[in-house]
């Protein structure tokens, strides 16, 4: 059993958030959601809700095996987070898994630990890749190192499976 972040805010992509929390629980990992308040009802872009188990300030990432940032428009928000972006800077320093979909890359933008990586999200985020210094490629699935990323919910299945192989090593 391993131990995963799952990032949370409101306006999260519910579908990538709960298609990847469920999954991994259904694997037997140990899932928890943080976001800016510990025990806070985040509202997903399509009005789902999910209460955060812990708030960023309070997460030690040396406990942690993976992260997962879902996207939506909650990653604009928590970008501005510094502990947030403690926690990515933390994750990608010891190679751990940072899986991120969608938006979600805007996160890893703002970590400024992009340059030289090659990365998926939405279309709309390819000009803030690039500028942060990924290669982006149009693709349901891109691995690169200790990052899985996507694009949007029609390639959850492949995050998901790629996520739960990946925990398996």
């Amino acid at each position: 059993m391993k131990s995963v972040l799952m990032f949370l805010d409101d306006i999260y992509e519910d579908l990538e958030l709960w298609y990847p929390k469920l999954r991994l629980e259904e694997a037997g990992h140990k899932v928890i959601c943080v976001g800016e308040e510990k025990g806070k009802t985040y509202i997903g872009k399509h009005g789902y809700p999910c209460i955060s188990d812990e708030s960023f300030k309070n997460i030690d990432p040396n406990n942690w095996n993976a992260l997962i940032i879902p996207g939506g428009y909650a990653p604009d928000k928590m970008r501005r987070n510094e502990n947030a972006l403690e926690i990515i800077r933390s994750f990608d320093q010891k190679k751990k898994l940072i899986a991120f979909i969608c938006h979600a890359g805007w996160m890893l933008c703002s970590a400024q630990i992009l340059k030289g990586r090659i990365v998926t999200g939405t279309t709309a985020i390819k000009d803030d890749l690039e500028n942060a210094g990924a290669q982006f490629k149009d693709e349901a699935l891109v691995i690169d190192r200790n990052f899985i990323s996507s694009r949007t919910p029609k390639d959850l299945p492949v995050f998901g499976r790629a996520i739960v192989e990946n925990l398996v090593h």
